[in-house]
């Protein structure tokens, strides 16, 4: 039997009836669907479920703060490491940690929290190139939708932490700083960690997206920068609404 497998929510796919596509592909891609009135009008009865089953499952956590990072990542990595120290200094600071569920950061950061005794929750997502949870969490969910995986994040999060990472990390950060900026949540500190990674980000939008008037300076203070892990979470708890 092959090895493959792939998981779809509660479903778990294996060997020849593993599929290469996904849900939100299903969803998003309309070339060639003629039957998308049947199908989609039914397929939100499962988007529902997913919301329903997320907020069941989350509505009683502790304060958490969500981490972002790299799922590319080496174990040994300094982001990895640092990744690893933020979840511990969460934990003792009452915090769960809420990441993708996956490797790299994501991993180092359920380890950190885990083993400073808080909760590790990790928010899986069915890809093509599946990943699966890693080790490190103790409530784990796998979505199949990344809008609905992505109010999960937010709705349970006193704050974001952002650790070096790719497309799917700069997706979450600025989905983040849109939705503080336009009030859509408040008092949600948002912390980038990693100076040398982020520093030419920042740069970019001080000089070309402020110098060109498409944002205020305003915009600038909704998120901080540090290599301090202290740092990162007194600004947390200093910032957060809600604060252990």
């Amino acid at each position: 039997m092959s090895n493959r497998e792939r998981h779809s929510g509660a479903v778990t796919l294996r060997g020849s009836v593993t599929r290469s596509s996904t849900a939100d592909q299903a969803l998003l891609d309309s070339r060639g669907r003629p039957d998308w009135k049947t199908k989609d009008a039914w397929r939100t009865l499962r988007i529902l479920s997913e919301f329903v089953e997320g907020f069941e499952t989350m509505a009683d956590l502790p304060p958490s703060v969500s981490v972002f990072g790299s799922a590319r990542s080496a174990e040994n990595s300094a982001e990895c490491r640092l990744g690893y120290e933020l979840g511990g200094a969460l934990a003792r600071a009452g915090y769960a940690v809420i990441t993708g569920g996956g490797p790299g950061v994501m991993e180092a950061a359920n380890k950190g929290v885990a083993e400073a005794g808080g909760l590790s929750v990790g928010l899986g997502i069915e890809l093509p190139f599946e990943q699966g949870l890693n080790d490190w969490v103790e409530l784990g969910i796998d979505f199949r939708y990344f809008f609905v995986r992505k109010t999960m994040f937010v709705k349970y999060a006193q704050g974001f932490v952002v650790l070096p990472g790719g497309y799917g990390t700069m997706d979450e950060l600025f989905e983040a700083l849109t939705l503080v900026q336009t009030r859509k949540v408040t008092q949600f500190p948002v912390v980038l960690m990693g100076t040398s990674y982020w520093g030419g980000l920042i740069d970019w939008l001080r000089t070309t997206m402020l110098g060109e008037g498409k944002i205020s300076k305003e915009d600038l203070d909704l998120m901080m920068l540090t290599d301090d892990v202290d740092e990162a979470v007194n600004h947390i708890v200093n910032t957060s609404e809600t604060a252990p």
